[in-house]
Parts: C-alpha cells; sequence; structure tokens
C-alpha cells in the first residue's frame, strides 16, 4: 500500500513510501522514514503526488508515539501553503520542533500551568458585563467578534471570563500579543486571575520550555498558551478559542523568513476549527474596521475607563514659536509642563521612536556621512556603545575617520535619538530617576522584569522610550507623556503610515491616567495643523478611519483590492532589473489584475545585496495565488538571484 509522507523540508508536496509495521497509519500520524542518507520525521498526508517517474518505493521505519495531527491542522497547513505561496514542507516544519516532534513525557512540568481560577475577586463593571454577555450570545461555533475598548477599559478582564467558560468546559485556548517585551507584566495578570503561570511561547522561551508546551498542548495537558506570531501553529488536541490582542499591530506581520500576517491567518485557523476568534483592540485595523462596516465582525464596545479614569488631555507644543537653545530637543514650554507634573509626584514619559543617540553623524569639513557598506543608510551613532550601528545588518564602526586635511572629521550628530533626549533630561533633571525602556535596554527578560518593577513602584521618575512602550504596558503612576518628535510624514511608501501614526498615538497616550488621576500627553511639533495629529487630539479615531477607507477605495487600495509583493535581491543592480522584468514577462495576464514595476527599492541595498520590487494588485474575490504559482514554478533559478514572495505586505521599504 502507498503511503504519502510530507517531511518539513523545502518541498511542495509529500514523498510515497511504503509500511510494513504492525500498527495501522492514518493521516497526521508522525512516522520515522528513511530520507537520502539519513531517517526523519514526517507526517502522513492525506494525498499523495501523482507522477510519472518510476522509482524504488522505500519503507517507513516506524511510527511515532504522539498525537497525530487533526484534520483542521492538516486543512489549515495545506491553506497557508497556497495562500502565502510557501512550499508545503515549510508551512509543516512551523508547527514542529527544530523539524521533530516531542516524545518526551513531562507530567510533572505540567502541574505548574494547571488552571486554578482563584479569580472571583475580579469583578466586571456594568460595560465589561454587557460586552461578556455579547460576546458569549454569539455562542460557540466560528466568529469573528470585536471588543474594542479605550486603551484602560479593562479589556483583558473581559476575555479572560471568556477564556474560562472555554477551560471549565475541557476546551484549550490561544492567546496572541503581538509583542515578546507585553507578555512579562500580561504574566502577572494571568497569575492573579487564573492561578497558575501562563505558558509561554515565543523565539525567547528556552528549548526546554519550548519542549514541554509542544508536548502539553498536543495533549491537551496545557490548557492556555500566550503567544507570539508563532504560537499560532502549535498543534492543540482540542482549541476552543482564539485571542488576537491588539489585533491593528502591525507586528503581527512576519516579513522575514516565511511571510505572513498572523492575524489573517488566526482567522482562518478558527474558521478551519470551527470555533470562534476574538479580535481586541482600542482603534481596530482599517481591514477589521471595514468587516465591521460590512457585517462580517460582530463588534461590542467599552467606551470608558476602568473605575471612571478620564483619558489624558492634548496639548499641541508648536515648535515654530519655541527657541530652543543649541543641541537641545525639549522646549521651554515642555520642562514647565512637566516640573507641575513632577512636583505632585507623576512619572514622566518622553518618547521619541528613534534608538541611539543620533540617527545619522556627518563631517562639518568634508561633508562626510557615515553609511552602512552593507546597506544603502546612513550608520545610527549608539553612544552607549561608542559605535555606529546599522539597525538592519548590524555592522558595527568606531567614528574615527581621517578628513581631507588628513586631520580628524570634525563631528556633527544630526538629530536625536532616546540616548540623547536621556543626556538631556540628566543635565536638566539631574537629581532624578532616569532609564531608558528600548529594544536595546531590554535585550534579555530579566531586565524588562526589574525595569518594569521599578516603573510600577515609582522607583523611576522619568522614562524615556521608543514604539515599545505604547503596547499594553499599565504604568500606575504615569500621568504625563511628551512625544519629542511629532513628525507625521512618511517616506512616501508606506501606504499604512497615517494608520500606524493614529494607532500609535492613541495606543500611546492610552498609558496615561490609568488610575484615575488628570494626566496630559503633550505632542512638540512643527506641523501643529497636520490632519493625523488633529485627529488624535479630537480623540475620534472612526472619523479617521471612516475617511481612509475612502480614500482606500478611490486608489484601489487594501481592503478593497489585495497586494503581492515580489522582491527580488542580488549582488548586480543591472541583473535583478533583468530578471524582474522576465518575471514580469511570464506573470499570467489577467483581466483587473495590475502588475507595478519592477522599481527599484526605497531602500535600494540591504545586507550587500541590491533590491527592486513588483506589485501585483488585483480583485478580492480572485484567488491569484493559483495561477502565480504555476509561473512562478516555471521560473529558473539564477545563482545569487534570491525571489520573495509577500502576500498582504505591510512594509514597502
Amino acid at each position: 500500500m502507498k503511503i504519502p509522507v510530507l517531511f518539513p523540508k523545502i518541498f511542495d508536496y509529500p514523498f510515497t513510501y511504503k509500511s510494513e509495521i504492525s500498527e495501522s497509519l492514518k493521516s497526521g500520524d508522525f512516522v520515522k522514514a528513511p530520507f537520502g542518507s539519513t531517517e526523519i520525521t514526517g507526517v502522513i498526508w492525506p494525498y499523495e503526488q501523482r507522477t510519472s517517474k518510476k522509482f524504488k518505493i522505500k519503507k517507513i521505519s516506524k511510527k511515532i508515539n504522539v498525537k497525530n495531527l487533526n484534520s483542521s491542522m492538516i486543512e489549515f497547513i495545506s491553506w497557508f501553503s497556497k495562500y502565502n505561496l510557501v512550499p508545503l514542507g515549510m508551512s509543516l516544519k512551523m508547527c514542529l520542533l527544530n523539524k521533530d516532534v516531542v516524545e518526551k513525557v513531562f507530567d510533572k512540568e505540567f502541574n505548574k500551568y494547571k488552571i486554578k481560577s482563584r479569580n472571583n475577586n475580579f469583578l466586571l463593571n456594568a460595560e465589561q458585563k454587557k460586552s461578556l454577555t455579547f460576546i458569549r450570545n454569539i455562542g460557540s461555533n466560528y466568529n469573528v467578534a470585536v471588543l474594542e475598548g479605550v486603551t484602560g477599559s479593562g479589556k483583558t478582564l473581559v476575555y479572560f471570563k471568556r477564556i474560562k467558560d472555554f477551560v471549565d468546559k475541557g476546551f484549550q485556548s490561544l492567546i496572541l500579543l503581538p509583542e515578546i517585551a507585553l507578555t512579562n507584566q500580561f504574566s502577572r495578570r494571568f497569575k492573579e486571575f487564573f492561578g497558575s503561570d501562563p505558558a509561554i511561547w515565543h523565539s525567547g522561551t528556552s528549548k526546554k520550555n519550548k519542549s514541554i508546551i509542544w508536548k502539553g498542548v498536543t495533549e491537551g495537558k496545557i490548557k492556555i498558551v500566550i503567544g507570539a506570531r508563532s504560537s499560532l501553529f502549535l498543534p492543540f488536541k482540542n482549541l476552543g478559542i482564539v485571542i488576537v490582542d491588539e489585533e491593528h499591530d502591525a507586528s503581527y506581520k512576519q516579513d522575514e523568513g516565511i511571510s505572513y500576517n498572523a492575524r489573517d491567518m488566526a482567522i482562518t485557523r478558527a474558521s478551519l476549527e470551527k470555533i470562534p476568534i476574538l479580535l481586541v483592540t482600542s482603534i481596530p485595523s482599517v481591514e477589521t474596521y471595514n468587516n465591521i462596516l460590512n457585517k462580517k465582525y460582530f463588534i461590542t464596545k467599552i467606551t470608558k475607563r476602568y473605575k471612571q479614569a478620564s483619558l489624558p488631555n492634548i496639548e499641541i507644543i508648536n515648535l515654530q514659536n519655541e527657541v530652543l537653545n543649541k543641541n537641545s530637543w525639549i522646549a521651554n514650554k515642555t520642562i514647565s509642563s512637566v516640573n507641575k507634573h513632577l512636583e505632585k509626584g507623576d512619572q514622566i514619559l518622553f518618547f521619541l521612536n528613534r534608538r541611539g543617540y543620533a540617527p545619522f553623524v556627518v563631517c562639518k569639513k568634508c561633508g562626510f556621512k557615515f553609511q552602512c557598506p552593507n546597506c544603502a543608510i546612513n550608520l545610527n551613532y549608539h553612544k552607549k556603545l561608542n559605535k555606529l550601528l546599522c539597525h538592519y545588518c548590524g555592522h558595527k564602526s568606531l567614528l574615527l575617520r581621517d578628513c581631507k586635511d588628513n586631520k580628524k572629521c570634525e563631528l556633527l550628530f544630526c538629530g536625536p535619538g532616546v540616548e540623547r533626549i536621556f543626556a538631556e533630561l540628566k543635565g536638566i533633571y539631574p537629581n532624578k530617576k532616569i532609564e531608558i525602556f528600548s529594544s536595546d535596554t531590554l535585550k534579555k527578560n530579566k531586565s524588562t522584569n526589574t525595569l518594569l518593577k521599578k516603573v510600577e513602584k515609582k522607583k523611576i521618575d522619568i522614562l524615556v522610550g521608543t514604539q515599545l512602550l505604547s503596547k499594553g504596558f499599565h504604568f500606575p503612576k504615569l500621568n504625563c507623556i511628551v512625544v519629542v518628535d511629532a513628525n507625521f510624514s512618511s517616506h512616501g511608501y508606506d501606504l499604512r503610515s497615517a494608520e500606524k501614526n493614529v494607532q500609535l498615538y492613541h495606543q500611546l497616550s492610552g498609558r496615561a491616567g490609568r488610575e484615575g488621576n488628570i494626566s496630559t500627553i503633550f505632542f512638540q511639533t512643527y506641523t501643529p495643523d497636520d490632519e493625523v495629529l488633529l485627529n488624535i487630539s479630537k480623540n475620534d479615531p472612526h472619523a479617521f478611519l471612516q475617511k481612509e477607507l475612502l480614500l482606500r477605495k478611490e486608489k484601489k487600495l487594501p481592503p478593497f483590492y489585495r497586494l503581492i509583493s515580489l522582491i527580488i535581491s542580488g549582488k548586480d543592480e543591472l541583473l535583478i532589473m533583468k530578471f524582474a522584468i522576465d518575471i514580469k514577462s511570464k506573470l499570467p495576464k489577467i483581466n483587473k489584475v495590475n502588475i507595478l514595476g519592477p522599481v527599484l527599492a526605497p531602500i535600494i541595498k540591504l545586507k550587500k545585496k541590491y533590491r527592486c520590487r513588483m506589485l501585483i494588485r488585483y480583485p478580492k474575490d480572485l484567488f491569484i495565488q493559483k495561477y502565480l504559482s504555476q509561473s512562478l514554478n516555471k521560473i529558473k533559478n539564477i545563482p545569487g538571484i534570491k525571489l520573495e514572495v509577500d502576500v498582504d505586505p505591510i512594509n514597502f521599504s
């Protein structure tokens, strides 16, 4: 009997084997089988690859004693592969642990994840109860519901209660979070509610813990997983509900390696599992908002903050009317406002979405710009390291350089990063405890936890932070936020820049005044009349979303049309353009489908490779992947040239 086996490798089809083992084999069973000169793990697949070639059929070595993949998981792997134009074997690989399965027994280790449900102290207010009742009433079959609530309104507590419904009935739950850094503070709230440690799954989780969680999930022993994007591929035994927290967050889109949008894939997985999915947000993404308007998604709203806390006041400081001192980035008007908050014992956050000390460095005498030798971008100066860094490829270099007069270059540090704002604040407030909160300072989980606890216990007076701080953190004493450079201009190649800005600054303002104190967010800007800023100041995101939808419809952009990006890269600029033109000539000509480009990418060179892009725009009701995969499979690879496919791109750099 012929048996198809799919391996976690770069093949788009299963291989045919025969079996002489005593156990009966069915779809989804894990087996060991010879592949090349070694034996590897594979999965019995429901269909075989048709071929006219004659070949010797090898035997399956053994069946592995772990829970098999259920039919909905097999369907999800197949669909994921077709939609994202990813080889089937690579889709399977995402469901395994280092291309393998976990056979070890971990019964003792599962105990710490056992839900104890000591949550009687958590009482919901009237709005929270109404939302919970609404979500319960739409049932336990597949549906997409949106829980929209102002920041600090207690959305987490509502979905914790909903998860408890499913856990009490023996089902499992998955909570997706957009950022690893969020999991620490979130874990404490989880433990208070459920009485156990959460099973946390992300790239920073140790190999041993991943093994325990993978096994616990497959056996149904671990009931709740909190994870980043990759947790979506865990083979749950009995999944009952999926929660996507901060559903609007662009971090759900993976750009490196296999490209996919975890939020969209989660919706598909829920539909195949025939279970509900809850999208949680303070401002829906444009796509989600459009689906709400079209009655595809249910919606329930929480309009007031928990314990009736008010949203922060918003003040715009027009930098055109302010005189800034040399090498200063904070206006006197801002300082006097901050002083009033410090006198009251409030914590302050200075927000600037730029890592390091200065975004670029030039020589005053010869005009030399310090640029990355591998990428077409400026190097960012990090004072703490006393080095120039490339934020794309990681290249590091020193500031030492001889000028045209054989003397040292006279350096000019252009623009501020968080380290520069930190240095300025240290000069203004020498006796205050000031800390930087960015991905550079939070490389390890331990340092994140320590810093968060210091903030919560009011051991830090002033925080200087990047975008990382806008997401989901709860700082009880934070009542004043200063946006150092409220610049809303995009680089011209990001169609979602306005949407991202509105979401970012609404989220950011939500960090302030969460315990009911009067709070303020100050926007320092040279463009006080910017439409995005005025929208934020009116606190009316829906007005922006409605206008954005009209604009997208007119320009034939998502969510009314779909996009697929083809990125071609290689060491020879002319060769990649020639290859791209050749690809374009072979792509199918379909009515209402536009192929834009090829053009050189906005960041023309990354990691020593030149890049050009094409964009395929097509109607929503067309599954173009079917035709595209056939065309792309016929294209012969050229050594040194890489073709990447990004379905539903978010990043256009």
